[in-house]
């Protein structure tokens, strides 16, 4: 048969994607079938959909986009009508300057592009994605409408209604909220923050720690989208001029996400922040947060003590809660009473009875400490060691029989014996209470796709003083962020713990007792084997895991 120079078949011939006798194959498995020869390619496994895309969008001369890993604007989907998504087959994903970037089945189709640019007011730019993506996106941004659930009282957070959103679906600020929070959901954003300026309204995701500026929207818009996520919220919308907390659970595609919402009048109208915490998300364990086996090994030894006080320290956004959850996943749940005391309860976990505070109702860390210390308690987990009072009982529970975790913000393990001194604990009572303290932080994972290896010197590691040289070495073979559309063009794709433990010894507990200073304690601990956050933070550097620059952000 032969091959014109459009056919798609000639095409991916030419590309070197399929050979002639795949191609033949193909043919006569669609005149058998009647299906299309793209999809019959794929079936037989000649090629992917990425490939026939990406040959579609060179024979047109437009970009390829992969919508799994491209960052949807919720602002630009919004130009476009649900009727007007599902007629043309394209999907709004974002701005190319003062142009509208669409994604479509057909990039030569003017009748479709000039339609979409009166509807837009916008001057279109095609682009080509995989068609099944494009086809499961649009099937999600043409149902914007998500499940609301609130507390219908403080006092009872656990009883929820439902927030009946249908009758204002059409609202543009409804559909945008709907959209930024399950665009934020998708890209596994902790935080989502809404800040207005003079002219315009900014939206930024914050995403494996990192703030990303998301979009920009016009100033029009921020009253009715701040109003709307007050109302989700359960939220005063008639007060501006104070700050305001709320929260609300989302129901997205079968998973639920409980949102705490924080307001703040600022120069330019209020701006909120959303804290997203995906309670059905699967529960990490301790393998899984990137300790290093010898350190896990003591730690997990450390977890097995029938009492005393365990700490894990950090700056906030560390994953002090994340490695405590991981912990309290070790232990046994049915033969030992577990009790938690928590702002917020972060996850839910089978077996553990979990107590959110309430200041406002009187329930704070510490009076509910006390509370749980005549629930007959085994473990007791502390959200946060925030005041004296609150240390004192800790440490007094430690003493008389229990397991107690908390956290601690200082920042490195031994930090954490002066600050507890600080807050006027005898170190006697620390002592004799506190079995080790973790400290704790998080770093970005070079996205496995795109890293890219070079031979780092001497000379250019001169301000990292711990870094291990063998006397023959003058290079060594390290890894740095490219940017690729997996990863958002950031470099990383997730992150890892990376980790200092100091066990309580008996030089250590010399040290406190005698009121020295954290610097000397950590050097006693050092040279008693322990290693230090920028050590295995540089095991983490030399392994591929994170990168130099990473490295030296969260830690040096």
């Amino acid at each position: 048969m032969k091959l014109t120079k459009d056919f798609l078949g000639a095409r991916l011939v030419k590309e070197g994607v399929i050979t002639r006798e795949q191609l033949e194959e193909a043919l006569q498995k669609q005149r058998e079938n009647k299906g299309f020869l793209g999809q019959v390619l794929v079936d037989l496994g000649y090629c992917t959909e990425d490939d026939i895309a990406k040959v579609m969008a060179k024979r047109f001369g437009v970009p390829f986009i992969s919508l799994e890993n491209h960052i949807v604007d919720p602002s630009a989907v919004a130009t476009l009508s649900v009727e007007a998504l599902k007629k043309y087959k394209a999907l709004p994903v974002g701005f190319s300057g003062d142009k509208l970037m669409v994604a479509m089945q057909q990039p030569n189709n003017i009748l479709a592009i000039d339609d979409m640019r009166i509807l837009t007011g916008h001057d279109i730019k095609p682009v080509i994605a995989p068609d099944s993506e494009l086809k499961a996106a649009i099937e999600k941004y043409s149902r914007p409408n998500m499940e609301f659930e609130q507390p219908a009282q403080e006092e009872q957070p656990d009883e929820d209604i439902d927030i009946e959103a249908d009758e204002s679906a059409a609202k543009p600020a409804v559909q945008l909220a709907n959209m930024l929070i399950a665009q934020a959901v998708g890209v596994k954003a902790s935080d989502i923050h809404i800040e207005a300026y003079e002219n315009y309204l900014r939206v930024r995701f914050r995403i494996d720690g990192v703030l990303h500026d998301i979009m920009r929207l016009s100033r029009q818009i921020h009253a009715s989208l701040i109003s709307r996520m007050k109302i989700m919220a359960s939220m005063n919308i008639a007060e501006r001029r104070v700050p305001q907390d709320g929260r609300m659970s989302i129901k997205i595609e079968g998973r639920t996400i409980d949102a705490r919402v924080a307001s703040l009048p600022a120069s330019f109208g209020e701006r909120l922040t959303l804290r997203l915490l995906d309670r059905s998300a699967k529960m990490i364990t301790l393998e899984e947060l990137g300790v290093e086996p010898g350190v896990l090994a003591n730690y997990k030894k450390a977890i097995g003590f029938p009492h005393g006080c365990i700490l894990v320290t950090g700056p906030t956004g560390s994953g002090k809660s994340t490695t405590l959850y991981a912990s309290l996943t070790t232990v046994d749940r049915v033969v030992k009473n577990v009790i938690t005391v928590e702002d917020p309860v972060e996850y839910r976990m089978d077996g553990i009875n979990q107590v959110q505070i309430n200041p406002k109702a009187g329930l704070t860390f510490a009076s509910g400490l006390r509370s749980i210390l005549r629930s007959d308690p085994d473990i007791i987990m502390v959200g946060e060691i925030r005041d004296r009072e609150t240390a004192r009982l800790a440490v007094e529970s430690a003493l008389t029989g229990h397991l107690v975790f908390s956290t601690l913000h200082t920042n490195d393990a031994a930090g954490a014996i002066s600050r507890l001194t600080e807050m006027g604990i005898e170190p006697f009572l620390t002592v004799s209470s506190l079995v080790c303290v973790l400290a704790q932080r998080l770093a970005r994972v070079l996205c496995p796709n795109c890293k890219e290896a070079y031979a780092a010197t001497r000379d250019e590691l001169r301000d990292i003083p711990d870094f291990p040289w063998s006397d023959d070495e003058s290079r060594v073979q390290l890894y740095r962020p490219v940017g690729c559309m997996r990863c958002s063009n950031t470099g990383y794709r997730g992150r890892v713990g990376i980790y200092e433990l100091l066990f309580v010894s008996e030089h250590i507990q010399q040290l406190a007792l005698e009121r020295r200073s954290a610097r000397e304690i950590k050097q006693a601990a050092v040279d008693g084997g322990m290693i230090t956050l920028r050590q295995d933070g540089i095991i983490k550097v030399k392994k591929g895991i994170t990168s130099l620059e990473e490295l030296v952000r969260v830690v040096l």
